[in-house]
Order: structure tokens, then sequence, then C-alpha cells
């Protein structure tokens, strides 16, 4: 047999092969190199030169046929599914092996109530810039919460070069929501959302603080608003949610967005005289608030002066924590099967 003829029969067993590379170290390839020296010395360079272009074409179609082997004929993999769609749908389990997560139960209800109150709800963002952190909440510079030891900063910065953040409070949103809303003053309609949603701060733990927890933002803005709004309204989502009657104290409070600023407490469910819960002072901390300011509002492109608004923020796991006395805070983000079977 020639090397033509030796090329084609290797060929074809390259293109039926399961594993082509066996096909170089056919025992043909041994005869051919052993061949050589028996050549005749002006035989044996132009023989050489054929055997190796054989090997080189054997190798090229060793690689076709390797790479063959490799694509598989298959639809694409959706990465998004719950599941691979190209396999057998996985078998359910019962429903009582899994609830939702007790903070989102309570943050579906607290949406439904300020719902029914005429508010729209609004989503945010885990990362944000500082303009819409600082600047457009009043925050001068200099101002403490601009250093890294409160605020969670990246690496990353925006366009003006400062670091991106990990947002400590859903009022990043809240000029975004006023720009969003205020063709309805216009309209002579009122601007009324709530943003709930997760932040983070670089907190000490204990019972009562988390690094991460979930907060909603409410804001309310048309002509004639007053403080009496302001309590009125937090009043009566308060009482919905818990559903009864509350002791709630009203103190004057200091935020760089709002101007008087107040803050909501409510009477501790786990003491008569002090505990670890609320630090022995028989109240919890709840929710700071004010109306806002006049530069939020012209920050926003708002009229100041025709127009006032109040804002809340308030941390929806005080919130749980005080419906369900839970002593801890850190419970409801602990994992802790034990603790979320009760919900």
């Amino acid at each position: 047999m020639d090397i033509q003829e030796l090329k084609s029969v290797l060929l074809a067993r390259v293109a039926e092969h399961s594993n082509p590379s066996e096909v170089l170290r056919a025992p043909e390839f041994r005869e051919l190199y052993a061949r050589i020296p028996t050549l005749e010395p002006a035989e044996r360079g132009e023989f050489g030169r054929q055997v190796n272009e054989l090997k080189q074409a054997v190798e090229a179609a060793v690689l076709t046929r390797q790479n063959e082997l490799t694509v598989v004929d298959l639809p694409p993999i959706d990465v998004t599914a719950p599941f691979d769609v190209n396999a057998p749908a996985p078998r359910l389990l019962p429903t009582e092996h899994g609830t939702t997560h007790p903070l989102m139960q309570e943050i579906a209800l607290v949406s439904d109530i300020f719902t029914r109150m005429g508010f729209v709800t609004e989503g945010s963002r885990e990362i944000d810039d500082q303009y819409h952190m600082f600047e457009t909440l009043n925050f001068p510079k200099g101002h403490p919460a601009r250093d890294d030891y409160d605020t969670f900063m990246t690496v990353e910065t925006d366009q003006a070069g400062d670091p991106l953040i990990a947002p400590a409070h859903t009022s990043t949103m809240q000029n975004r929501t006023l720009v969003k809303y205020r063709d309805n003053l216009a309209a002579g309609q009122p601007i009324a959302a709530i943003v709930p949603d997760r932040v983070f701060r670089n907190e000490d733990l204990d019972a009562r603080h988390e690094h991460t927890f979930y907060q909603v933002e409410g804001i309310y803005v048309a002509k004639g608003v007053n403080v009496g709004n302001l309590v009125a309204t937090l009043q009566t989502f308060l009482e919905e949610y818990y559903g009864r009657k509350l002791n709630v104290r009203i103190n004057p409070f200091y935020f760089p967005f709002t101007e008087p600023s107040f803050e909501f407490a409510l009477e501790c469910p786990f003491c008569e005289s002090g505990c670890n819960v609320c630090s022995g002072s028989k109240w919890i901390e709840l929710l700071g608030c004010g109306m806002i300011h006049p530069n939020v509002l012209r920050a926003a492109g708002i009229d100041s002066d025709e127009y006032t608004g109040f804002a809340f923020g308030c941390g929806i796991d005080r919130l749980v924590m005080m419906k369900y006395q839970i002593e801890d805070i850190r419970h409801l983000e602990s994992g802790k099967l034990a603790f979320l079977r009760q919900f």
C-alpha cells in the first residue's frame, strides 16, 4: 500500500473513531519510519517528506474530529431558570417545607396599608451615588455620615470621582421620587409614595442594631401639609399595622433633610422597668420623621414656598420585633429554621 492509499485509510479511520488521537499511534506509522533506514540515501529525503505530510494530514483530521465530538446539539440553557430546562422537571417539595420570610410578609403588609392610604410603592437600589445619598438630602460637606466609618463605601466611583455607596437609608430615592411625580402637583394631586428596601450601615451589632436591615421611606408633598398631617398619617399606619391603640412618644430630633424633625418611639412590650432590648429606657425608637427641608424640595425642582411635605423612615425589622415580641433583631437575618418556622 503506497502512502496516498494509506492516507485515505487513516483519514477514514479518524472520521469513525470515538478517540481519534489513537490513530496517531497506528502501527502503519511505525512501519513507515522503520522503512526509512532501508532506503537508498537518495530516496530517504523524498520518502521522509511524504511521511511527514501524511502525519500532518492525520493530525489535522484528528483535531477536526475532536472538535466535532465536543459539540453537543442541545438547546441553550436559560441560566435564569430555576432548573435546567433540558432536564426532567424536579419533584416539588411540599408547601410546608418553605414559607415566605417574615420580613417579606411584613413588607407586603406595610405596602398594602399605605396603598389603601393612597400611597404608591417605589423600588430602591443597593448601590447608589453620593449625590442622591447626600447632596439632594441637604447633607453639607464634612458631615459625619460621609465618613466611611458610618457608611459602607465601594472601590468603584461615580462620575464625580466619589466612591459609590451601599445606601444607609432608603432616603436616597427621595429626590428621584419627587422628580418622578412632581407633575402631580401642577395637576392638583399630591406626591404620596413609600420606598421599602434593604439598607446597610456600619453598626456595632447588638439586640437592636444590625448592619443590614430593611427600611420603608415615606414622602407626602402637597399644598398646606403640616406636622399634624404627619402625626396623623403615622398614627393611622401604626395602629392599622399593630391592630390596636399604641403608647407613642414623639421627641424633637435632628435630620439634615427635615425641619422640624422628630423621633417616634413605642413603649417596650418586653418589660415594665427596662431591659436589654430598650436599654433600660422602656421605649424603643421606631422611626424618624419630619417636614421635608425646603432645600430638598428645591433640589427636586419643587417650589418650597408653594408646597410643603413630610417624610419618614421606619425600620421594618423594628416593626416586626415589636409585633411578634422578638427580643433580638439578629434572629431575622440568622437563617435559623427553628426561628423561621414560627412564621
